[in-house]
């Protein structure tokens, strides 16, 4: 089985090496590089499946490092570490191409449940590129997202701390992050209520993972 390339990518010394050191002892290939800038040249050498990049950087920043590689590489996983966990910091990161992000302080185990979870999506994305299938399916690489479509399909509509309370996420500002993505696929809708539910496209994306999750090998 090939080892997945991961690339930390923060100008605190400690913490750089701290998530390396987790990464390469759970059998990750870890690099890590101390600034945005020595990064680029870095991913074109090392092709890495996943990129973890802090948000606040000396130079060039997290937010503006991440439309560079989707740009450039788009197949990338990116994970943003933040100090500030927000709705609003999550939106501004999405929209710069974060797929992830985590909140400092975390723990280990908080660290690499976010990593498999995103090389599993990225292998998931892939699978539905490779099939042909429309962009918008990118989205629902997220297993939180389809968690959602999922629920709302089965209980029609729900409020947010209902449907928080379902998913069993503690955190608030990850469950807004997602649903506020879904919202931008037009996949779910909010009434003046805050009451949430499938539109009609969510529909057909639901009826479409059910019928692939038959179809494609773990």
């Amino acid at each position: 089985m090939a080892v997945e390339t991961i690339l930390v990518i923060d100008d605190d010394q400690d913490l750089r090496g701290s998530i390396v050191e987790i990464l390469s002892n759970d059998g990750f290939h870890a690099v890590g590089s101390e600034s945005a800038e020595a990064a680029l040249e870095t991913i074109r050498a090392l092709k890495p499946s996943l990129v973890i990049v802090d948000n606040m950087m000396p130079g060039m920043g997290g937010m503006a490092l991440m439309p560079l590689l989707k740009k450039d590489f788009p197949n990338i996983r990116i994970i943003m570490i933040t100090a500030f966990s927000t709705v609003e910091n999550a939106v501004t990161a999405m929209k710069s191409g974060a797929d992830d992000y985590i909140s400092k302080p975390f723990r280990r185990d908080e660290l690499l449940v976010a990593v498999r979870r995103n090389l599993e999506e990225l292998k998931f994305t892939s699978q539905f590129l490779e099939s042909g299938m429309d962009d918008i399916l990118a989205c629902l690489a997220n297993q939180i997202r389809r968690q959602i479509l999922a629920t709302l399909a089965c209980e029609k509509q729900m409020r947010f701390m209902n449907l928080t309370r379902h998913l069993g996420i503690a955190d608030h500002t990850k469950v807004n992050f997602h649903l506020k993505n879904l919202k931008m696929n037009n996949l779910i809708s909010q009434d003046r209520e805050k009451v949430y539910r499938l539109t009609a496209e969510g529909e057909k994306m639901v009826d479409c993972l059910q019928l692939l999750s038959s179809r494609i090998p773990s």
